[in-house]
């Protein structure tokens, strides 16, 4: 964080998709992490869905969570970037490049999950910097379709019909 990182939530069991919870299950899997996040102090109140292998789908929030966020002011993140590192741990590079050149703004998720796959971050960021790509933790408009509370996009094609 004094280095300019920020924290946010992703649930507290990431065991499935909140599409796919009860509105009870997802209001533990967001307020039990968010309990251990506010010692940080992010304004924000950042959350990010999780979509089964990458995917931006009706599985990745539910009603309860989206009134959640809106009430308790979160800014939920979502992304445009899924080079899928954790089932090809060293050909995920090439895809991770590819995308941010197809946006103007990339939001690229990766996982530090014990597959070697993050053995290969340095050369990555080595080619963003050497090829002009600026790093930064400014998130794109259209990444960002709840902010502090406020919905600024509809969210119906990744609300599920329960929770």
């Amino acid at each position: 964080m004094r280095e300019g990182h920020r924290i946010g939530n992703h649930s507290l069991t990431h065991g499935r998709p909140l599409g796919e919870l009860s509105a009870a299950e997802t209001l533990h899997e967001i307020r039990g992490t968010q309990e251990l996040l506010d010692n940080f102090g992010d304004a924000d109140r950042l959350f990010r869905p999780w979509g089964t292998e990458g995917a931006l789908e009706k599985r990745c929030l539910n009603r309860t969570a989206i009134e959640h966020l809106i009430t308790e002011k979160y800014t939920c993140v979502l992304w445009n970037s899924v080079p899928r590192d954790w089932a090809d741990p060293r050909g995920w590079v090439e895809r991770a490049l590819a995308d941010t050149r197809s946006h103007q703004h990339t939001v690229v998720v990766l996982h530090d999950l014990p597959t070697g796959a993050m053995e290969q971050l340095p050369g990555f960021l080595d080619e963003l910097d050497g090829s002009g790509v600026e790093v930064t933790t400014q998130l794109p408009d259209d990444c960002v379709p709840i902010l502090r509370g406020r919905m600024r996009t509809p969210l119906d094609h990744l609300t599920a019909a329960i929770g």
